[in-house]
């Protein structure tokens, strides 16, 4: 069952990067930020279902590990596809100032629900006072990004290395009252595979004895992911860099708000204070790779894969190993 709906993600995700790239080039809105709120947030669908599913089940840990476990799939996916571009360092070709505000979004976001957690247990109607604020924290932190995107205060420096993100031909076939049906078609589709993997992994929890947490944050979290694996290694090969790096951002921040989602949807209280140490270590993590990645995007190293890269393959399996370890 979780094979099959696997499959059916990581089909939909090749599609799904050429209609957004399309998208953006037509209505001129950008790689940036088309990746950010198009591509990372419909990509993201699953995972957000599956949060939900598991918080109104009422484990929390599995809600909470699938959530931030998927944010630390994602940024390794981004280590893998820099492996993949063989020309330069991805973060060097994608320099793109709304990447870097949306990575700030993302440290604060996720810094919200650390703050949460280790905070006053205190609810109205069984809903956090961190939930609605993580809404607001990420509906500003997509005004910041489109007012870099517009008005920019700096750019970043431009080399012979540097992908630029300008449109491409559009001379297409598709009309664009078709490009956006098709495109709500594979979101609506990849949105009902999280119900199933949600009960799936569940179901694994319940039969192996392991923890809703081990399995939200290692399982279900990368088979809900698999859309962004795809997605940024079909937009490296259509040279849609900035895109690519745009979709796993952009959906990292989305996924913050499954938190949020599951919040609503857990009747226990504060989903914050009901997740246990492991859902809690998964945030951790979640912050400890994006925050290498920003150092990336800043610092900009020529060489194939940066330093940033190796440091999140390393981050990203010593936290599989001590998750293991902890359940």
């Amino acid at each position: 069952m979780l094979g099959g709906c696997g499959l059916v993600l990581l089909t939909a995700g090749v599609r799904f990067t050429r209609i957004v790239d399309e998208i953006a080039d037509r209505t001129g809105i950008g790689e940036a930020l088309a990746g950010a709120v198009l591509l990372g947030a419909t990509t993201s669908l699953p995972g957000l279902v599956t949060s939900i599913a598991g918080a109104a089940a009422g484990d929390a840990g599995f809600a909470m590990s699938n959530a931030l476990g998927g944010i630390a799939a994602q940024t390794t996916f981004l280590a893998v596809a820099d492996l993949a571009y063989r020309r330069v360092n991805l973060e060097h070709a994608a320099a793109s100032v709304p990447n870097m505000v949306q990575s700030m979004t993302l440290i604060a976001l996720i810094g919200v629900v650390l703050a949460a957690a280790a905070g006053p247990d205190v609810t109205g109607w069984a809903v956090h006072p961190a939930t609605p604020l993580l809404l607001a924290v990420y509906g500003y932190g997509l005004l910041l990004v489109r007012r870099s995107s517009e008005r920019p205060m700096w750019r970043p420096l431009t080399t012979e290395d540097t992908v630029a993100d300008e449109p491409g031909d559009t001379a297409r076939p598709e009309s664009n009252r078709r490009l956006w049906i098709e495109f709500a078609v594979l979101a609506a589709a990849v949105a009902g595979t999280g119900w199933v993997i949600a009960h799936g992994g569940l179901a694994l929890a319940d039969r192996t004895g392991l923890s809703g947490s081990l399995v939200g944050g290692l399982f279900t979290s990368v088979i809900t992911s698999l859309p962004e694996l795809v997605t940024v290694l079909a937009a490296v090969r259509i040279g849609a860099v900035t895109l690519a790096v745009a979709d796993i951002i952009g959906g990292n921040t989305f996924d913050v708000l499954f938190v949020a989602a599951a919040d609503l949807a857990y009747r226990g209280g504060s989903i914050y204070h009901a997740a246990d140490r492991s859902a809690i270590f998964v945030t951790a993590l979640a912050v400890l790779l994006t925050a290498t990645l920003a150092a990336g995007l800043l610092g900009r190293e020529r060489r194939h894969i940066g330093f940033e890269g190796v440091a999140i393959l390393v981050f990203y399996g010593l936290g599989v190993a001590s998750l293991v370890a902890m359940d």
